[in-house]
């Protein structure tokens, strides 16, 4: 049966609704200078209480990005998830060159031996937990382009997509490396439908964002809440020339929350912030609850769904 693959096993995907594709419940990255420390509260009764806000506005899907070596903690996800009641998507692969861990020695594995290393959380579940990925990603870029050992990853994850199905998500913060992506993946024969290139909304630009959809692929406007004032204004007449243009079908929204100070008990955002902020500006805009419930439901599950 088609399904989405979630910390607690095979979903029907007309069991699930409003949907985050890019948050981070756990997440503990360091670059490979040992300097750098991106994470999040190690608390799991916290975290429960922001994932019960998320239900409470009518959250019931959840995809957590975090990849190896990142802070991943997969039996505790799937506690947070029985706990909580919100279904949550576990992720395999890597971020971006400078986090990669020196151990796993990517720069000198070959593609295939990488591709095998998430084929095998992919069957086998993520070490010891028995917790499935249902995600390959984020999968990243750290500069304009894509570096040669990140175009191994990215080759590797293309392969590991093609062999199993996986939706496949990407990082980067540069249109240069999007379309770099989008080129590896051709050429290694992914479904534009299964891919969404990530953080298309850190420095939005209607051309790129296009280019994307035309492609076949996902624009993510993933950090929304996290730029305020005229950015985010931009950022809803964009969505809004997206979809005048026929591309709502290509569209999700997230807020890829994964700090400390982002939670909404630390003041912050919390997972609430697009349900009862951002998608309020959109209807004020004039974008119908039909295309609004098709870009946060309808448009994630459609991705996150593996066919039978």
């Amino acid at each position: 049966m088609s399904h989405v693959q979630t910390v607690t096993g095979p979903v029907d995907p007309a069991e699930l609704g409003f949907t985050l594709p890019h948050e981070h419940i756990h997440l503990e990255m360091w670059n490979s200078d040992g300097e750098g420390c991106v994470s999040q509260i190690d608390d799991d009764e916290v975290l429960a209480a922001e994932l019960e806000a998320f239900a409470g506005v009518g959250g019931t899907c959840l995809v957590d990005q975090t990849p190896r070596a990142a802070g991943r903690r997969p039996e505790r996800l799937r506690g947070l998830s029985e706990r909580t009641g919100i279904k949550i998507v576990a992720a395999t692969g890597w971020y971006t060159e400078p986090y990669y861990p020196p151990a796993e020695e990517l720069d000198r594995r070959p593609v295939s031996e990488i591709t095998a290393i998430m084929l095998g959380e992919i069957e086998n579940g993520i070490g010891d937990s028995g917790v499935k990925p249902g995600l390959i990603g984020e999968i990243g870029a750290s500069q304009n382009w894509v570096s040669p050992v990140e175009e191994k990853v990215h080759r590797a994850a293309s392969r590991a997509q093609v062999a199993t199905g996986l939706p496949l998500a990407t990082h980067t913060l540069h249109h240069g490396a999007g379309i770099h992506q989008m080129e590896i993946f051709d050429d290694e024969g992914v479904d534009p439908s299964r891919v969404v290139i990530g953080h298309c909304d850190t420095s939005p630009n209607l051309e790129y964002c296009l280019r994307i959809a035309e492609w076949g692929g996902y624009v993510a406007f993933d950090n929304i809440g996290f730029q305020l004032g005229d950015h985010e204004n931009h950022l809803v007449r964009i969505l809004g020339e997206l979809i005048g243009r026929g591309h709502s079908e290509r569209i999700v929204l997230s807020q890829d929350m994964g700090q400390m100070p982002e939670l909404g008990s630390r003041g912050g955002r919390g997972l609430t912030y697009l349900a009862e902020t951002f998608l309020p500006l959109l209807a004020e805009a004039g974008i119908g609850e039909e295309t609004r419930h098709q870009i946060t439901v309808e448009n994630p599950l459609r991705w996150l769904t593996i066919a039978g």
